[in-house]
């Protein structure tokens, strides 16, 4: 069995376009497209308003290591669970080689790379709880290619972190005596400028930053945007990823929440948010709480590697750092989707059509003027699956 899983990105506004371009990874198939659309002219253009959509097309025989006579029936009626679950599993090799000609393999710690000169340095910084949560994940599902870094108030919760020790910032030492944010944004904030310098210095040497966080608590909610507008001033190509409150967790969450984005979209380049109710729709009703919540950070997971691997993943041609940094420079408020398709001729194409129907999105593909593509396949991959696509 094959299983697609696709990530759509869509901003709401972006300034500059970019030509179509189509980059396709040797071994797995990956196609990389970015395209804009000016409707008044009714073809690919260069001016106007732009909205645009990154999305990843994962497919791979029988990629979960499951045998094939395993029988789980919440697994069978979600195979895009399935496919979140066992990412780290799947077609990507995690060996990279350096200048020097050394072999760089990530391991169940933290994954930081040693970036070669002209080679695009990204960190993923998870703040708070949620976020250094969603940074684990990332970490267990073998995101390779970026520097990950935790902020965080709480100095117990940091060191349960597989996280490098030196990667690991504690924020507000004065403030909260590692005790945390009690839940409060305000003590969050306050921790996070009264960091600033160290903060500084981890961003340093990065050309983009994934801010990620679960907002509706304290340290993330509050420290988010403050981290965000550092990296945005520091000329930082910086996207925010975050998470919405699940609704059983209450009104005071969703409230902080929603305060919270609104400081974040003014400090970020684009920022992404996936609103946990929503997730609900793609599990059972039976399904744990925990499972509830690893299925967010799984997201965030699939949010970030779907970014990130356009730029660091090589394809037969190229799609490079400047191509989206171009899109994705104060391209505003965004929206992921994912989408799976099992084994079958037209695999990709309704790989492609979860995707763009998946219920995280709040708008329809129509809406988008521009539009990104990143496509994943097995060896089987064929040109025809890809012409259904483009």
């Amino acid at each position: 069995m094959a299983t697609c899983v696709s990530p759509s990105f869509t901003p709401s506004r972006s300034q500059i376009s970019v030509g179509r371009r189509i980059s396709t990874e040797n071994r797995f198939g990956r196609i990389v497209t970015l395209q804009r659309f000016d409707k008044k002219k009714g073809s690919w253009g260069v001016r106007g308003r732009n909205v645009f959509s990154i999305s990843q097309i994962r497919c791979s025989v029988n990629s979960n290591n499951i045998s094939p006579n395993h029988k789980d029936s919440f697994l069978d009626l979600h195979p895009e669970v399935s496919m979140l679950r066992s990412d780290a599993n799947d077609t990507y090799s995690s060996l990279r080689k350096e200048t020097s000609g050394r072999n760089v393999t990530e391991s169940s710690g933290d994954t930081s790379f040693m970036s070669n000169y002209n080679e695009a340095k990204i960190k993923v910084v998870g703040v708070g709880g949620g976020g250094s949560n969603a940074v684990n994940r990332m970490i267990e599902g073998s995101l390779t290619g970026v520097e990950f870094w935790i902020v965080n108030t709480d100095i117990q919760a940091m060191k349960m972190s597989p996280v490098l020790p030196d990667n690991r910032l504690q924020v507000g030492k004065e403030l909260t005596r590692g005790l945390g944010a009690g839940g409060n944004p305000d003590i969050g904030m306050n921790a996070a400028n009264e960091s600033k310098a160290a903060i500084e210095e981890a961003l340093y040497g990065a050309d983009m930053v994934f801010i990620t966080a679960g907002m509706g608590g304290g340290t993330g909610t509050g420290a988010a945007p403050v981290i965000a507008g550092i990296a945005k001033s520091m000329g930082i190509l910086t996207v925010g990823i975050v998470t919405t409150p699940f609704s059983f967790e209450g009104r005071r969450r969703a409230v902080q929440a929603q305060e919270g984005i609104a400081a974040l979209r003014n400090n970020v380049d684009t920022l992404i948010v996936i609103p946990n109710d929503k997730l609900l729709t793609a599990v059972s009703q039976s399904t744990p709480v925990t499972e509830a919540f690893n299925l967010a950070d799984d997201i965030l997971r699939q949010g970030v590697r779907g970014i990130s691997d356009i730029i660091m993943v090589p394809g037969l041609v190229n799609v490079d750092f400047a191509d989206v940094r171009a899109i994705m420079k104060d391209a505003g408020s965004s929206l992921l989707g994912i989408g799976t398709a099992t084994a079958g001729k037209t695999r990709a194409r309704d790989a492609a059509l979860n995707a763009i129907q998946s219920p995280l999105l709040d708008i329809g593909i129509e809406r988008a003027t521009g539009i990104v593509w990143s496509i994943t396949g097995g060896t089987d991959l064929t040109l025809f699956e890809v012409g259904l696509l483009l």
